[in-house]
């Protein structure tokens, strides 16, 4: 491994900042390490997320193709389950929002059901990681607060 040293499943969060060319140019090389030795991964949520920005046909043929080019984790039935779960464990928790993005949830989840970490620009992610029941790795792709 190199880039991120371990798997990562990419949020838009992250990906919206590396195509409008917000990465300070170490985390940009990062990205395109991990990029360049297979870590990152997409998954139909944030397919379906990424693919929403597409401004016709032909950017979203270009974009589908794009993503392609990335492994895929999938989802199975399993997967909403766990992610319902997860909310209900957020609501559960004290001074905590159950209320984070649906997609958040589904990409925690599948991060979790294929053992990758988030690479995101969201603090949902750290919010379901530590009061939810999910396993996976909270990933910034550059620190908090360092970019908008």
């Amino acid at each position: 491994m190199a880039g991120y040293d371990r798997a990562v499943l990419l949020d838009n969060s992250a990906w919206a900042r590396v195509l409008l060319g917000r990465l300070p140019r170490h985390r940009l090389a990062l990205w395109r390490e991990a990029v360049a030795a297979d870590e990152v991964y997409t998954c139909p949520p944030f397919e379906l997320e990424a693919l929403y920005s597409a401004r016709d046909e032909r950017s979203y043929d270009e974009l589908e193709l794009e993503l392609g080019g990335l492994r895929l984790a999938s989802a199975d039935d399993q997967t909403w389950f766990m992610a319902q779960r997860a909310q209900r464990e957020l609501s559960r928790a004290p001074g905590v929002s159950h209320r984070v993005k649906p997609i958040d949830l589904l990409i925690a989840t599948i991060a979790a059901q294929h053992s990758l970490a988030v690479l995101h620009y969201d603090a949902d992610f750290d919010v379901i990681a530590q009061h939810s029941s999910l396993d996976f790795g909270s990933l910034w792709i550059a620190e908090r607060g360092s970019m908008s």
